[in-house]
């Protein structure tokens, strides 16, 4: 009895093959979008996540002003600054603590000069420490080593002349402020172009170039092993609200652990993926409304049909579930379309996010999503087409043949 209804359902719409396609256009657009975005939604969580992982369970970042939002966000001009670290340095619990610098600037090689990121590593006993924390490895050459001074380790993108006309190779010399460095290593390329396109000087010397005295951009503590970091990270709080005369609620900076900078990026990726689906979404609703008026068509053009169907015996609930399966096989059609060119479009935006550098943009499909994907659109297109399918299962035989 199904396997009729299918058929007679599928004749439906073959029939009005046209305004069908049309109705399920507004269906799959919607489909598309939100497969589309959830895909590239899951991804860009999961890359950026195991960035956060590399840096490591153990890592506790302190970055000047508040990651507060809202209208109780206070936002501030504060630094970081040597003090700063000597306080975090002496917290029980903290290993190893040290300080990066980072800033932009103009970086000439061959009579050229590009606007590139700046990173000032100490080369001292907290260099190595700190390079653990870096996602990235050295290609060609070395990392900066203790007591360099004029060195610099440069990005692949800066290197492999998608920066400058020309590559920069290792022993090259490149000029920031006015001043000579060697290159003396090439990193591996991460994906992101900012980092791509980076330069890493000692940190000394990029204070003396850009006039940062005694300033970080941030600070990393090393938990001891047998500690907690949010322990650690409550302790590193109190000690430097202590140390700027601040009471609790009113700092000016910010103490995260590896669970703490997950969350806070979960929490905004989250907020703008829903935003972007909601706004998807209404191109369903619209569909659904489309689907609606479809029905309501058929039913009115079909209503001798029904009316002979019933006729011959066919019952109320019979006819309500061919016109339901209708309703629900255009929605279908347009889910199957859907998935089809959301994962489509998820991978191309992908391979172009990857062409300009921004590697961290990645699609993650998932046979859940696609299956809740057709399920849903099923359901919509069932559900759109309730109040039709109700209208035609309640026509009576005689007044539904002498209609037409």
């Amino acid at each position: 009895m199904i396997l009729d209804f299918l058929k007679f359902s599928m004749r439906g719409i073959a029939h009005r093959r046209m305004r069908s396609w049309l109705t399920i256009i507004g269906i799959f657009i919607g489909i598309s979008a939100v497969v589309g975005l959830i895909s590239l939604g899951w991804g860009m969580q999961e890359a950026i996540t195991e960035q956060f992982e590399q840096l490591g369970a153990d890592k506790i970042t302190i970055s000047p002003g508040t990651s507060n939002f809202g209208p109780g966000a206070v936002f501030t001009t504060a630094k970081l600054t040597e003090d700063d670290l000597k306080v975090v340095m002496r917290v029980k619990g903290v290993d190893k603590a040290g300080g990066i610098l980072m800033t932009t600037s103009y970086v000439e090689f061959r009579g050229e000069t590009k606007s590139a990121y700046i990173v000032g590593l100490p080369v001292d006993d907290s260099l190595e420490f700190l390079e653990e924390t870096q996602s990235y490895e050295v290609e060609e050459g070395r990392d900066l080593r203790i007591g360099d001074r004029y060195k610099a380790v440069v990005g692949y993108t800066l290197a492999q002349g998608d920066f400058f006309k020309e590559k920069v190779a290792v022993r090259d010399k490149i000029i920031i402020k006015g001043k000579e460095f060697k290159v003396v290593g090439i990193l591996e390329e991460i994906g992101s172009r900012m980092d791509d396109s980076s330069v890493m000087i000692p940190i000394d010397i990029a204070r003396d170039l850009f006039d940062m005295e005694n300033e970080y951009q941030y600070l990393i503590a090393q938990v001891e092993g047998n500690k907690k970091p949010s322990e650690v990270a409550e302790e590193i709080k109190k000690e430097l609200r202590q140390e700027r005369g601040l009471k609790e609620g009113e700092e000016d900076f910010n103490v995260q652990t590896l669970e703490d900078l997950i969350q806070s990026f979960n929490t905004v990726l989250g907020l703008v993926t829903a935003v972007l689906i909601g706004i998807a979404a209404i191109s369903l609703l619209v569909g659904g409304v489309g689907i609606m008026n479809t029905m309501y068509t058929s039913v009115l053009e079909r209503t001798k049909e029904i009316g002979v169907m019933k006729a011959v015996g066919a019952k109320d609930r019979d006819i309500l579930t061919i016109f339901l399966i209708e309703s629900g096989l255009i929605g279908l059609v347009g889910g199957v379309i859907g998935c089809i060119l959301g994962i489509a479009l998820a991978i191309g935006i992908t391979q172009f996010a990857a062409s300009a550098g921004l590697g961290f943009l990645e699609a993650k499909i998932s046979l859940e999503l696609i299956i809740f994907a057709i399920g849903f659109s099923f359901i919509i297109g069932a559900v759109s087409g309730v109040l039709p399918a109700r209208r035609a299962s309640r026509l009576q035989p005689v007044e539904a043949l002498r209609e037409l």
